[in-house]
């Protein structure tokens, strides 16, 4: 497995990720420490101003960026594009400061940089400053509703979403499919298996693609 460096490893899928590596060591960039994390591996906690040098410095093979919060836990759409978007390329950009080649984010399904939706154009323009970045290999993870315990108490429209999640995506045929909902623990698979990938290009991988991988 190369040498990889997580941020975003206190959410839902970025504890599945450091998870899915076992015993296989993982770099973690947080804000604050990262309870019950493994002894195989190295932690760094700095404030997120410093983590574009942080990353240059750490030279990580892979970057893997799990970043993401909601507008109300942000408090503001201007909050929220701190994190989901400034923060993200910010690292990204140290990533590339320092040699790395590879970088894995999460982003959204139907993330577009024109879409009328805050959120998903917010989502869509990260993934066109990620691309301009130049990255040899950036593969974008585009979930659905993702299923799975959150840390802190759960929001109550995620809670019903969770619930009626099943027969959601019963209903969701053809090019709808991508929409379905979907494990944190399959996302962090797929993200595992895509660190130790090679080769080169932009990868999208909406719901199918991501199962596949984690299988």
């Amino acid at each position: 497995m190369p040498d990889a460096l997580i941020v975003g490893a206190t959410g839902l899928v970025g504890r599945a990720v450091i998870e899915r590596f076992g015993s296989s060591s993982v770099t973690v960039l947080a804000r604050r420490s990262v309870e019950g994390l493994g002894a195989q591996h190295k932690e760094v906690v700095a404030p997120p101003g410093q983590w574009r040098d942080i990353i240059a410095a750490e030279r990580p093979a892979v970057l893997i960026s799990c970043l993401g919060t909601t507008i109300r836990q942000a408090g503001s759409q201007a909050s929220f594009r701190a994190v989901d978007h400034d923060l993200v390329i910010a690292a990204a950009r140290g990533a590339r400061a320092g040699g790395t080649a590879h970088m894995i984010a999460v982003s959204s399904v139907g993330a577009a940089a024109k879409s009328g939706n805050f959120y998903l154009r917010t989502k869509g323009e990260v993934e066109d400053d990620l691309v301009a970045l130049g990255f040899d290999r950036l593969d974008l993870i585009r979930p659905g509703l993702l299923r799975g315990n959150r840390p802190g108490a759960q929001r109550l429209g995620e809670g019903l979403a969770t619930i009626a999640a099943p027969l959601a995506d019963a209903l969701l045929h053809g090019a709808f499919r991508r929409y379905r909902s979907i494990s944190g623990a399959t996302v962090a698979a797929a993200i595992v298996a895509l660190a130790g990938e090679g080769g080169s290009g932009v990868h999208i991988h909406e719901n199918d693609a991501i199962r596949a991988l984690a299988d």
